[in-house]
C-alpha cells in the first residue's frame, strides 16, 4: 500500500501527478495533480487500478472535499499533433498549473518529468508507493471515465461507456464498420488502419 515517506522528506506542499488514458484509441489524455491536507488524509487510498469502481468513486468524492486538486486535459488534436507522450507531459504541466496552492515539490508517476518549473521527482510505480499519487491517479481515472461515458452518449456503437476507449475486440470491430469519431486518435495505428480499409473501394463483382 501507498504511504506518505516520499511527501514527508519535502518541507512545504508536496503534489503528486498521474494520468489516465495514454493507451486508448479514443478521447483524450487526462493527469490530476493532488495535494493531500496531512490533517485530511482519506483512508484506502490505493493506485486506481487496485479499486473497485464503488470504492474509486467514494475516494474521489472525498479527495474532493479535503485535498487541493488540479486537473489537466490534453486533446485528441494534440495527441495526434505531438504524439501521446508529449501530449501527457503538456497534461500534467496543464494539472499542476490548475492548483490553487503552489507545490514545493511534484512527484510524478512513472520515469520522467515535465519540463517545467517546479522541482519534482519521478517515481516509478508511484501510485503503488505514494498517496499523493494514488489520490491523482484517482482523480484522472475518475475524470476520464466520466468524460469517456458521455463522449459515448455522443457516439454510439464503440461502447465507450465500458471500455473508456480501449482498443478491445468490440471497439475494433466498431472501428471497421462505423469507421473513426472526430475522438479516435489518428496517429494510432489500428485507427488509421480502419479508415484506410474504409476508404477503400470495393471490389467489382
Amino acid at each position: 500500500m501507498p504511504d506518505y515517506l516520499l511527501e514527508a522528506r519535502h518541507a512545504g506542499p508536496v503534489a503528486g501527478v498521474d494520468e489516465a488514458g495514454r493507451g486508448p484509441l479514443a478521447g483524450p489524455v487526462v493527469a490530476a495533480a493532488v495535494i493531500l491536507d496531512r490533517a485530511c488524509i482519506p483512508d484506502g487510498l490505493n493506485d486506481s487500478k487496485q479499486l473497485t469502481p464503488a470504492k474509486r468513486a467514494a475516494l474521489h468524492q472525498r479527495l474532493a472535499e479535503c485535498a487541493t486538486i488540479g486537473v489537466g486535459i490534453a486533446s485528441v488534436e494534440e495527441i495526434d499533433a505531438i504524439n501521446i507522450l508529449w501530449a501527457t507531459m503538456l497534461a500534467m504541466t496543464r494539472a499542476v498549473e490548475a492548483l490553487s496552492v503552489a507545490p514545493a515539490m511534484v512527484l510524478v508517476d512513472g520515469n520522467r518529468c515535465p519540463g517545467w518549473q517546479w522541482p519534482s521527482e519521478a517515481v516509478v510505480g508511484g501510485d503503488a508507493r505514494s498517496l499523493s499519487i494514488a489520490a491523482a491517479s484517482i482523480v484522472a481515472k475518475e475524470t476520464r471515465d466520466a468524460m469517456m461515458r458521455d463522449y459515448d452518449a455522443q457516439y454510439p456503437g464503440y461502447g465507450w461507456a465500458s471500455n473508456k476507449g480501449y482498443g478491445g475486440s468490440a471497439h475494433k470491430a466498431a472501428l471497421c464498420t462505423l469507421g473513426p469519431t472526430p475522438l479516435h486518435r489518428r496517429s494510432f495505428a489500428p485507427v488509421r488502419e480502419a479508415e484506410l480499409l474504409l476508404a477503400m473501394p470495393a471490389p467489382a463483382r
